[in-house]
């Protein structure tokens, strides 16, 4: 069976710091290029932070570059979203994916966890 399970979230107030966690299991993670999206209460879905397979290449929304920063650690399945200098903007839930591409695209996805800015 696979899952994404996230961990981490929470309420910290502006400028505090969170890590989120995301384990995974049940599919060749190393093989994946794991992502985090977010959801803002009345907002669509905004992809956040990227981390090729391997780890070699990661990428940002403009809006985080600078603050957040993406790592995984493929011994363990998990992949991480190291969140400082936190904003009320960043308040949404926060969701694990995880996609490959081959001759047909795989997506898995978690069930989020709530990041709340607020002081």
């Amino acid at each position: 069976e696979v899952q994404l399970v996230e961990s981490g979230g929470g309420l910290v107030q502006p400028g505090g710091s969170l890590r989120l966690s995301c384990a995974a299991s049940g599919f060749t993670f190393g093989s994946y290029v794991m992502s985090w999206v977010r959801q803002a209460p009345g907002k669509g879905p905004e992809w956040v932070s990227a981390i090729s397979s391997g780890g070699g290449l990661t990428y940002y929304v403009d809006s985080v570059k600078g603050r957040f920063t993406i790592s995984r650690d493929d011994a363990k399945e998990t992949v991480y979203l190291q969140m400082n200098n936190l904003r009320s903007e960043d308040t949404a839930v926060y969701f694990c994916n995880a996609e490959r591409v081959d001759f047909a695209v795989t997506t898995y996805w978690g069930q989020g966890t709530q990041v709340t800015v607020s002081s």
